[in-house]
């Protein structure tokens, strides 16, 4: 138990799919004006990471090394994350016609997302057995969300802040991130201390 409970906090802080990894900034700078977007997002991007890291993780342990074609493994995860991410986008246009204006091209992105990705090749790459795969993959989409939310909250608001001309817009958005991604890299310390 106190193994998943580290790996978890190491997905969510210490290795923040985002600020250490930097994979998904294009979501991350792109969607993160709103609120409501980043939220909206954040929770695809979820729902996207869990259900691919399950297939391609089953694909991959039954199929690709049952056969001895884990050379195929790249493709074959491209496949699953193609197909997941045209199925929640259907979803989101049903239910929620709103959140899918809002999302708008960022949307279907998610499918070249190198943090979904990442994500099903990290699992693979690290060795984790299912349960720690679903901590993992769980625990690093909930990081992306918080981080997503919490950089929308800090440039709705810049967009009000005395801001020179020549840093408005995505220049300021660029040196927050940093900024957030030196914070967060100082959290390894304390994790540590604790546990």
């Amino acid at each position: 138990m106190d193994n998943l409970i580290a790996l978890a906090f190491s997905a969510f802080i210490l290795q923040n799919i985002i600020l250490t990894q930097f994979l998904g900034i294009c979501p991350f700078i792109g969607v993160s004006t709103k609120r409501s977007s980043a939220l909206g997002m954040g929770l695809a991007v979820i729902f996207v990471m869990l259900i691919s890291s399950t297939v391609t993780w089953a694909l991959y342990t039954y199929v690709l090394e049952a056969f001895d074609i884990v050379y195929m493994r790249t493709i074959a995860f491209i496949l699953v994350i193609a197909a997941l991410v045209q199925m929640v986008e259907t979803f989101l246009k049903k239910v929620s016609p709103s959140l899918y204006k809002g999302l708008g091209i960022y949307l279907p992105l998610i499918t070249t997302n190198c943090a979904i990705l990442g994500v099903a090749v990290l699992n693979i790459t690290n060795g984790h057995n299912f349960v720690e795969m679903l901590v993992y993959t769980g625990f690093i989409g909930l990081g992306f969300l918080f981080v997503m939310y919490i950089f929308s909250m800090i440039r709705e608001k810049l967009d009000f802040a005395p801001v020179p001309k020549a840093f408005k817009g995505t220049p300021i958005a660029l040196i927050v991130a940093a900024i957030l991604a030196i914070i967060f890299s100082r959290f390894g310390g304390l994790i540590e201390w604790i546990l």
